[in-house]
């Protein structure tokens, strides 16, 4: 493996999250691709270390209606069967789960997560996440977990949060990525709906968000270098 690792990008918004930043602090080369906007994939080679599939506003069983989802899987495939250690964030989990045969879509109760939500380990999932965090969300679609995978993570509104499939690919539904800066964004975009089942008011975010960031942003580096290691040449 490589310094390369392929960000799947579903949106425009600044590589400014906890992925892009820390990654290039270690040392790594992160490769930013945007599918929807026409990008074409890269070849996984020897150059890579990795992969990260972001979140976004696409279905992601809906390869009719968004072709390059159809490109996406298969890179997801590729990852899988060789072994490149591959994270999916949000749309990106789901993306994975639909690949491995697990269902994904919205909840029969209509539910969302939109603030920051508290999520804890499963009995699996402690090596995972030790203890219960609280993390950014922003989602009304979920997926089951996938035949072979490990459930490592819940919420109280959305059981399945987070699953791993083999040694190297992690699927996680929450945005530990966003930094604050990252989630004013969100607040003020319009297609973000307060009014959904479970989805948490401005003055409710910003309280959670001050106290909670510090703390996903020092589990999810963690993450990262656990899965990504150390770049090599």
């Amino acid at each position: 493996m490589g310094k390369r690792v392929i960000l799947i990008r579903h949106g425009e918004n600044p590589p400014d999250d906890r992925v892009f930043t820390h990654l290039t602090a270690a040392g790594f080369e992160p490769d930013l691709y945007r599918p929807f906007a026409g990008e074409a994939l890269p070849s996984a080679d020897e150059t890579i270390a990795g992969s990260v599939v972001y979140g976004g506003p696409f279905e992601a069983y809906a390869y009719e209606k968004y072709p390059f989802l159809r490109d996406e899987a298969h890179w997801i495939e590729t990852c899988m069967r060789q072994a490149i250690p591959l994270l999916g964030i949000c749309q990106g989990a789901q993306q994975i789960a639909h690949v491995l045969g697990a269902p994904v879509g919205p909840p029969a109760d209509e539910a969302a997560e939109f603030g920051y939500y508290r999520i804890e380990p499963t009995e699996a999932g402690r090596s995972f996440l030790p203890e219960p965090i609280h993390v950014a969300q922003s989602h009304f679609h979920t997926f089951g977990i996938p035949p072979g995978a490990i459930h490592l993570a819940r919420s109280a509104l959305f059981p399945n949060q987070a699953f791993s499939y083999g040694a190297t690919t992690f699927a996680v539904q929450f945005h530990a990525e966003v930094t604050i800066e990252g989630f004013r964004r969100w607040q003020e975009n319009p297609s973000h709906r307060y009014d959904r089942k479970g989805a948490q008011n401005r003055e409710e975010q910003d309280a959670l968000m001050h106290l909670h960031d510090a703390g996903q942003g020092r589990w999810f580096h963690r993450l990262l270098d656990g899965l990504f290691g150390q770049p090599t040449e």
